[in-house]
């Protein structure tokens, strides 16, 4: 088998998320993480969280989710409510605007892809984290911090 090919999907891959992500930013005015930061409040018990939960879910550092939420903010998507009882507590929420926009954005590439792999039988799901296993020894990148989500662009949010 020729190497060249295995490179050359891997490239497909990423440059999908890449393309995702431009296109996301360009029609919709948020970038990746945004979106996903967006979806958690959505899921979220009263559509809230707290900044620190939203690290979490995003497996991001602090000052880049604190420009997430700034972004968002500023764009009246999310909002910042003192917590009921002690007012030390921030809990950011979704607006009606932050979510009329998700209901606008199409599924995203990492959901599209969690849905099928779930639809796969546990021997070929198996054969392909053995796989991505392989590449990513191969590549020396175990030691890498990822998320669960598949997003380009994280230090779009970092700038100011």
């Amino acid at each position: 088998m020729d190497t060249k090919e295995i490179l050359i999907k891997i490239r497909k891959i990423v440059r999908s998320v890449d393309i995702e992500s431009k296109k996301i930013q360009k029609e919709y005015g948020v970038s990746i993480p945004q979106v996903l930061c967006l979806g958690f409040l959505r899921d979220a018990p009263n559509y809230q969280l707290t900044q620190g939960e939203i690290r979490n879910l995003l497996n991001l550092n602090s000052s880049t989710v604190s420009g997430i939420i700034n972004r968002l903010e500023t764009k009246g998507l999310l909002a910042r409510l003192p917590k009921q009882g002690d007012k030390r507590v921030v809990n950011i929420t979704l607006t009606s605007s932050g979510d009329k926009l998700l209901n606008s954005i199409p599924s995203l590439l990492h959901e599209q892809l969690t849905a099928k792999l779930n639809k796969l039988d546990d021997k070929k799901l198996q054969e392909v984290e053995d796989s991505l296993n392989t590449l990513i020894s191969l590549l020396d990148i175990e030691q890498v911090d990822a998320s669960p989500l598949i997003a380009m662009d994280v230090n779009f949010d970092e700038e100011e």
